[in-house]
């Protein structure tokens, strides 16, 4: 649908993203509408398209797809527009003065003869010229949300633009459409280079080619690389340009000498990095530097008494490689303690607490994701938080986080020790972030398992810090006894070690229990019905194992059979069939139904949630990556899917918003970490 109308007033407005609800007033109803305004304030003609959709929670309102603003179409709204502080100096009785003096000549006037506003009453000639600046400043801008459609960037990108290129944001892009590709992450880079090549650009053009340049290295970091070899990028340039190595070469030249790649030679090979992720390895380096170096003010004097007493008080003994873990961390300010499954990570960080709380101390518990804290809050007794909590990035542009955090001041983290779980999982970005908000003098430990996955994001700190042996690191590899009773803790040490799974009948003592299976088939069918056996009940034999409370199916691969996509159809099949023909909603290929098993594929600051526990109702917005839940309703007449998270937040996703959402029956070993 299209409509026309004016906003009255502004419910709500993300500052980062520009997401808005807002009062709607048209010929023949007033409305709401919801969607990305950017530049949008109280006052404003819109043209708006989209659709009506029911919110369980506000009822009727008008989801906004794309906008185009307009001057205004009436008296009325031209004095409004003016009055809503879109011009500086202008208030609601100048804007009621200007108006009554110039009529429908008033936009004229501003765009054409601005001296002419000196006429009225408390406008001086300067202020006048001021005020028409402003005035057409606002048109130009209006102008770049529809300009931007043609590039196929959405209006909540449209705010960064203008920001970064400012009113003559248009004719930048038109001589450049390349310089899309740094502002906006995401965007089609053919798409970009077809409109390119239309405006009359050269294949061999120097501006196509450092894009082309800095697309590669960009699409590099989306599969975790901070840098690649320059070989390799350059092999990449060529099949994306079809253009010669030459000028590739040339280039990378004109990109170094602007400082926006960094070469480095490292053993004879050249690697390529975009500067921001240089510079931000080199911060992570040198804030770590600084922190080891700074007084060691957390000290416990006599550390070996105070942990006997927490020995003695827990009844636990701790192994000399465990004790060994906590007088590291008493002698430096950063530390790693790393090790695979079972060899008493968790028991070495309730020991670190309970030493540095009896000295009145404060103890900081941090995880990369929801499903780490929680898990961390269980196992110490106190609680986690996850690091974008801790640190407040969702109030933060996400995308400008990602290219450089060398902006972002974040406030400090109030606490004596901060201990992070799972580190393998944190990237070079989220690292830097974190080192920007501890104190000087703060104690770090880094606790993780470096044979673990790397992070979604760019770079493998953990890993890195590792190895650069620049940062002090306990190093377990003793299995302690309760661990050892699980094969799956036993199989994950053996390949590690470079050895094989436990054959049948080896290390079968009383105490291990039988919690691994190595199933081997011949074809990828015979394995899918393998799968869907074990799914559906066989695993009985072994526990109460229910799928929906206990099972989780990994993938390393979204595509073939045994890729999550026909593992998730297979699945839902067997476990949730429609067989008394309940409402059910298609989507992307998908179709979902009241008991399936969903996942977040997207951060969403923006939607609505609401939790009950223990009697007591709690409200919020915001649902993350990675997190998993159960489709509870679907309400066709309202257009609506409510979906259950694990947490018990419950949310309500209109039915245009469910390609946030995938079947998590299988999920990707890469996703799993999200969890």
């Amino acid at each position: 649908m299209e409509i026309i109308g004016q906003i009255v007033g502004i419910i709500y407005k993300n500052e980062i993203n520009s997401y808005t609800i807002a009062e709607f007033e048209t010929d023949d109803e007033p409305i709401t509408v919801v969607g990305y305004l950017p530049f949008i304030n109280e006052g404003d003609t819109l043209k708006v398209i989209g659709k009506f959709v029911e919110h369980k929670e506000y009822g009727r309102q008008f989801k906004i797809d794309t906008f185009e603003k307009m001057m205004p179409q009436t008296l009325g709204a031209l004095e409004k527009y003016l009055a809503n502080g879109n011009i500086k100096g202008i208030g609601e009785a100048l804007a009621k003065r200007i108006v009554k003096r110039f009529g429908d000549e008033t936009i004229h006037v501003f765009k054409y003869e601005p001296k002419r506003l000196a006429e009225v009453k408390g406008i001086s000639e300067n202020r006048a010229i001021e005020m028409a600046e402003d005035f057409v400043q606002n048109w130009e801008v209006w102008q770049i949300v529809g300009f931007l459609e043609r590039f196929g960037i959405g209006a909540e990108h449209a705010k960064k633009v203008f920001d970064l290129l400012g009113t003559n944001a248009i004719e930048q892009i038109e001589a450049n459409p390349y310089i899309l590709i740094d502002i906006a992450k995401g965007v089609d880079f053919k798409q970009i280079d077809r409109m390119a090549l239309d405006l009359g650009i050269n294949y061999d053009n120097e501006k196509r080619v450092t894009s082309g340049i800095k697309y590669g290295l960009i699409r590099s970091t989306y599969n975790g690389h901070t840098c690649v070899l320059k070989a390799n990028l350059i092999e990449f340039v060529i099949h994306l340009l079809d253009v010669t190595s030459e000028k590739v070469e040339d280039g990378l030249i004109h990109l170094h000498m602007k400082n926006e790649i960094v070469i480095e030679d490292r053993k004879e090979e050249e690697y390529i990095y975009l500067n921001s992720f240089f510079n931000t390895e080199a911060e992570i380096a040198i804030r770590l530097n600084q922190l080891q170096k700074a007084q060691n003010s957390k000290k416990i004097e006599q550390v070996e008494t105070e942990l006997k007493k927490v020995e003695e008080i827990s009844s636990i003994e701790l192994s000399e490689k465990q004790k060994e873990a906590v007088k590291l961390v008493n002698d430096y300010n950063v530390t790693i303690i790393t090790g695979g499954p079972g060899t008493g990570k968790t028991t070495i960080i309730k020991t670190i607490i309970d030493i540095y709380e009896r000295k009145k101390k404060k103890v900081v518990l941090c995880a990369p994701t929801g499903r780490a804290a929680k898990r961390m809050t269980e196992t110490t007794g106190k609680e986690a938080s996850t690091l974008h909590r801790l640190l407040e990035i969702g109030k933060i542009d996400e995308d400008s986080l990602y290219k450089n955090t060398s902006d972002y001041e974040g406030a400090p983290i109030d606490g004596d020790l901060i201990i992070v779980d799972e580190m393998s999982m944190v990237d070079m970005f989220l690292m830097n972030y974190l080192l920007k908000c501890i104190y000087q003098g703060t104690k770090l430990i880094l606790v993780g398992d470096e044979d673990q996955l790397a992070s979604v994001g760019p770079g493998s700190v953990l890993k890195d810090l590792i190895h650069s042996e620049q940062v002090p690191t306990i190093h377990l590899d003793k299995i302690f006894r309760q661990a050892a009773k699980s094969k799956i803790i036993l199989n994950a040490h053996r390949v590690n070690q470079g050895e094989g799974f436990l054959r049948k009948g080896e290390d079968d003592s009383e105490e291990t229990k039988e919690d691994f299976f190595f199933i081997k088939g011949m074809s990828q069918e015979k394995m899918l019905m393998e799968v869907i056996s074990l799914c559906t009940g066989r695993l009985k034999n072994y526990g109460d194992y229910d799928f929906f409370q206990n099972i989780q199916v990994l993938s390393p691969t979204k595509k073939g059979i045994l890729g999550t996509k026909e593992l998730n159809k297979a699945l839902q099949e067997q476990l949730n069939p429609n067989i008394d023909n309940l409402p059910e909603k298609a989507s992307m290929g998908s179709i979902f139904r009241s008991g399936d098993r969903v996942m977040q594929m997207k951060n969403n600051y923006d939607i609505y949630w609401e939790k009950e526990l223990s009697g007591k109702k709690e409200m919020g917005s915001g649902i993350f990556n990675g997190e998993i839940g159960t489709v509870t309703a679907i309400n066709e007449r309202e257009k609506q899917v409510e979906i259950q998270f694990d947490d018990e937040k419950v949310a309500w996703y209109e039915f245009s918003e469910l390609d946030q959402i995938e079947h998590s029956y299988a999920i990707t070993i890469h996703k799993s970490q999200r969890k």
